[in-house]
């Protein structure tokens, strides 16, 4: 059964497609049979993957609707030896026509299913909100990996993402759990930034994964080619870390993940 993995944050631009893509394709270099998930409108994933989100046949858009098979709207991905199930602005119209459909919440946990078995690793890339395609992801997952950008508001949104999984896990899926916290876009000549870094670390102790994941040019300017980080510069530090922070959640899902709140000092 595949390990099934949310990754999310309710704050926006803090590496969280960046850290879906490239996590992806760093556990299928571990020779993991690896599916990513875009579950953001913008389809930001889907791009970085070189693949058209404007022409995709069928996107996750089509499964949460019950129009297409899981199956049938997978796209593989040469490069990355992965596959992946497209987003784009259709997804969008998603937030009100699941309202219309039975077990809304639980829509892609149902897709998920007869395939889970197929895969090592599912990654959800999540859109940056609270809204049913969000509940979908965390409702479908049995962890959920959060990317922190080392900024001054870090650690304000963390604590309303945590109440979110907490609600989550009262209503549709009792089990989800954290798997870990990612700091990203880490600069250690910024004193702010090692400061913060240290506070994510003294309040959520275990859960924090090691690897930092640092400001770098290289990582920035992948999704623009369509390649994740290991494929456009493979010496670059951004691909280093994350091929770092890829070794370490492969690690993780060998031992039990830690229970939403726990670790957070509080």
């Amino acid at each position: 059964m595949a390990a099934i993995i949310a990754i999310t944050n309710q704050k926006g631009g803090v590496g969280k497609t960046t850290t879906a893509v490239n996590l992806a394709a760093c556990l299928a270099a571990l020779r993991q049979n690896v599916l990513l998930i875009d579950l953001d409108p913008q389809g930001n994933a889907t791009m970085g993957c070189g693949v058209d989100k404007h022409t995709a046949p069928a996107t996750s858009y089509d499964v949460l609707l019950g129009e297409a098979t899981l199956t049938e709207a997978l796209q593989w991905v040469e490069k990355a030896q992965m596959q992946l199930l497209p987003a784009n602005g259709d997804l969008t119209a998603a937030e009100v026509n699941l309202l219309e459909k039975e077990n809304a919440p639980g829509r892609l946990r149902d897709a998920l299913a007869p395939v889970a078995w197929n895969f090592d690793v599912i990654l959800i890339d999540c859109p940056p909100a609270l809204n049913m395609l969000t509940v979908n992801a965390l409702t479908a997952a049995q962890s959920v990996i959060i990317p922190v950008q080392c900024e001054y508001y870090a650690l304000e949104g963390l604590s309303a993402l945590l109440d979110t999984i907490e609600k989550v896990r009262k209503s549709t899926n009792p089990g989800l759990r954290i798997e870990g916290l990612v700091r990203t876009m880490f600069d250690p000549r910024n004193r702010l930034a090692n400061d913060v870094s240290a506070q994510i670390v003294e309040h959520f102790g275990a859960a924090v994964f090691e690897t930092l994941i640092p400001r770098n040019v290289r990582l920035a300017e992948a999704p623009s080619y369509g390649l994740p980080i290991i494929y456009y510069d493979d010496s670059s530090r951004g691909a280093q870390s994350y091929r770092e922070l890829a070794k370490e959640v492969r690690k993780r899902l060998r031992r039990p993940a830690v229970r939403a709140g726990e670790g957070a000092g509080a």
